[in-house]
């Protein structure tokens, strides 16, 4: 396989940061080239990725993704780089716009303008990375200024976007350094490796310039069928639950159907319904599971897809221990 391989973890599946670590230190011994972790509402990222950095020698650190509702720009700066410093310059930035439910309900903020707000906490990112200073005139953000108090690093951490659609992914490759969509069919993603390469054109940039290194849910387990109700069940709940953004991605991919029939099940909570809803033939576009030698054809062939530097490589829900394990050895086989 000639692109690279990562690892999302999510920390809800660990009792203690340290737990990550561990982790980390076993994804790097199978040969993964990066570590990610996601933040909503559960630990705030920095210090399980902290002790990630301390135990690991050559992995990539990583996060997927931190909202600019959640931070100020200037923090997301500083988070950056501080990261940086803390994993010897192996550090990316992982920035979303988030959804309505995250921003509203947890962090208290009005889910305004997303894609403008995104783009502006990358301008200040920039400037702080630039000048040690967030000093910023814009539609959202107005910011006196203050030094940044420690040097700032020649090459400061690269931001990766995590975007969907069509005008969002044009965002990503103008203003930013990397791109790790999530939930998408092969076709679906080359269609929209267009957009973002239109964004790239914008800024006089290639796509060889960007890291893309798209997100899929996957097991591996000699007991196929139980891998595949696993990732069956997560998928739907994705596309149903997980806020609108994604099922409305996966109906645009042609699957409308589909992700009207899994909405209508959540409508009466319905899991079991939600699950059964989704087709056979939309689980094999969206999700590596069943056997390890399909996980890794699977994976084999997602990357060879033109413009994919990394495949990142998630969990889906209610993995054992040893399933977990077989999914990373299956993947990491192909490293």
């Amino acid at each position: 396989m000639n692109a690279e391989l990562d690892l999302l973890v999510r920390l809800n599946d660990y009792e203690r940061p340290q737990d990550v670590a561990d982790r980390a230190v076993q994804a790097e011994e199978l040969g993964f080239d990066r570590i990610t972790v996601g933040e909503t509402t559960g630990w705030n990222i920095v210090p399980p990725l902290t002790l990630a950095a301390d135990r690991t020698e050559e992995l990539g650190i990583s996060n997927d993704v931190i909202s600019p509702y959640g931070r100020s720009p200037a923090l997301l700066a500083q988070t950056a780089l501080t990261m940086h410093d803390a994993s010897d310059g192996r550090f990316r930035l992982g920035l979303g716009p988030s959804s309505p439910a995250i921003t509203e309900r947890w962090h208290g903020l009005e889910f305004d303008r997303p894609l403008r707000r995104t783009r502006e906490a990358i301008e200040v990112i920039r400037s702080v990375y630039d000048d040690g200073n967030p000093a910023y005139e814009g539609e959202i953000f107005d910011i006196a200024g203050l030094g940044y108090e420690r040097e700032v690093p020649e090459n400061p951490p690269p931001i990766d976007l995590g975007t969907l659609g069509p005008t969002a992914t044009e965002m990503a490759g103008r203003f930013g350094d990397g791109w790790t969509p999530q939930l998408f069919t092969k076709a679906g993603l080359e269609d929209r490796l267009d957009d973002l390469e239109r964004g790239a054109d914008l800024a006089d940039k290639d796509l060889e310039d960007l890291r893309v290194a798209p997100i899929v849910r996957g097991i591996a387990s000699e007991d196929r069928e139980a891998a595949r109700a696993k990732a069956r069940s997560t998928i739907a709940f994705l596309l149903g639950a997980y806020g609108p953004y994604y099922g409305n991605s996966v109906a645009e991919q042609g699957y409308a159907d589909v992700v009207a029939d899994v909405r209508a099940a959540w409508d009466d909570r319905d899991t079991d319904a939600m699950a059964a809803a989704l087709p056979d033939a939309a689980l094999d576009d969206l999700a590596p599971a069943g056997t390890p030698d399909e996980v890794r054809e699977w994976v084999d062939e997602y990357a060879a897809i033109e413009g994919v530097d990394a495949v990142r490589i998630g969990f889906v829900n209610e993995m054992t221990e040893d399933e977990k394990v077989t999914t990373m050895e299956a993947v990491a086989d192909l490293v």
